[in-house]
């Protein structure tokens, strides 16, 4: 499949900051490709570089197959030019204009004949699931019907790729999780790839294809979501994907099918089949909260807490386990409800190995 967004060796400096440090990607058709990580990490100031908003130091960006920013030449085409569609965090809908007025406000600006446009807004509209809603203004809409009016102009002028900010950002709980779903819906049914900025994490791994993870101006993983939750390249990644509990541990003895390790000598671990192990006795034990599971206290094989947290989030509990000096958060369903002060056991279904110096992988490298 090829690829409708190219970007190779991008570099964007502001003064003595490196905000982009040679980020190279390729977003195919129909692609949902999420650019996720903190304030700061450079995720927003990519997407800008590729619409044109702002103007790289280095690098090539390729839209549908055509060059519009290269170094060498140089060449920078206009954002207007670029084929692009893009949906800001603030929806900036025009408050004076009707629902059909703003989606087809970009048509009338280039000049449209009316009967084209009223068939595109038409179009779209259908796509937005906003049929009937024409003639309302944004004070009258929700902020998810607000967000659609948004996507709607950006999909009126056809554009090769649609740029989202963190689109999201500005609603509520209940709405973001709704618009997640609504989002993927009118991308399979418009067709277009999609290049979304997310500092949530939760809506990178429920929405992409593929992720690229940044910190620092740097991607330091680029896979998709399973991937990068269950096989993280750097530290950065599996601290800032999900939960992780770390547990200090000597191995007892290793093969090709799993690893025995000890905990400070009071229990045993087998992890099967690791993904990789460490050189040397000490290792780090890196588990995700629902890698643990939760038995009787005096259950073989079993390490030895006792609960200090519970909190309830709906489809099930979260605990926070004492191991000696040591606290581990376990996920479980909402059939097991221990109190606070139970004893436990603690059964490791899965995890990775690190070195014990850093959380990290031997190529990984630290944010």
């Amino acid at each position: 499949m090829s690829a409708v967004v190219s970007v190779r060796g991008l570099v964007k400096r502001f003064g003595k900051v490196l905000a982009v440090d040679e980020v190279s990607f390729e977003i195919a058709e129909r692609e949902f490709f999420s650019l996720l990580g903190p304030s700061g990490c450079g995720k927003t100031t990519t997407l800008r570089c590729v619409a044109g908003l702002e103007t790289a130091d280095a690098g090539t960006i390729e839209i549908g197959g055509r060059v519009v920013y290269r170094t060498a030449e140089p060449l920078d085409v206009p954002p207007n030019e670029r084929g692009i569609g893009m949906v800001f965090q603030s929806y900036a809908v025009w408050p004076h204009m009707s629902v059909f007025d703003n989606v087809a406000y970009p048509l009338k600006v280039r000049r449209t004949p009316r009967t084209q446009i009223a068939a595109r807004v038409a179009h779209v509209l259908r796509i937005l699931g906003m049929e009937g809603l024409e003639q309302r203004r944004p004070s009258q809409l929700s902020g998810g019907q607000q967000q659609r009016v948004a996507l709607g102009r950006a999909l009126a002028l056809e554009p090769s790729v649609l740029l989202l900010d963190e689109p999201l950002s500005n609603l509520d709980a209940k709405l973001r999780e709704q618009m997640r779903a609504e989002l993927k819906l009118i991308q399979r049914e418009s067709g277009l790839p999609i290049l979304y900025v997310t500092h949530d994490q939760v809506e990178a791994l429920a929405m992409s294809d593929r992720i690229a993870v940044m910190c620092a101006g740097r991607v330091h993983q680029l896979a998709p979501p399973e991937a990068i939750y269950r096989r993280p390249a750097t530290a950065f990644v599996l601290d800032f994907i999900g939960g992780v509990n770390y547990l200090p541990c000597q191995i007892l003895s290793a093969g090709n099918d799993a690893v025995t390790l000890r905990w400070r000598g009071e229990g045993t671990i087998i992890l099967e089949r690791p993904s990789y192990v460490p050189d040397g006795r000490e290792v780090l034990l890196a588990m995700r909260p629902e890698d643990l599971r939760l038995v009787a206290p005096d259950s073989d094989g079993a390490l030895r807490g006792r609960v200090v947290l519970r909190s309830f989030y709906g489809a099930g509990f979260e605990y926070r386990i004492r191991l000696g000096e040591t606290e581990l958060r376990v996920a479980t369903g909402k059939d097991l409800d221990l109190r606070e002060g139970s004893a436990v056991g603690i059964v490791v279904a899965g995890g990775l190995l690190l070195d014990p110096d850093a959380p990290s992988r031997p190529e990984a490298r630290a944010c």
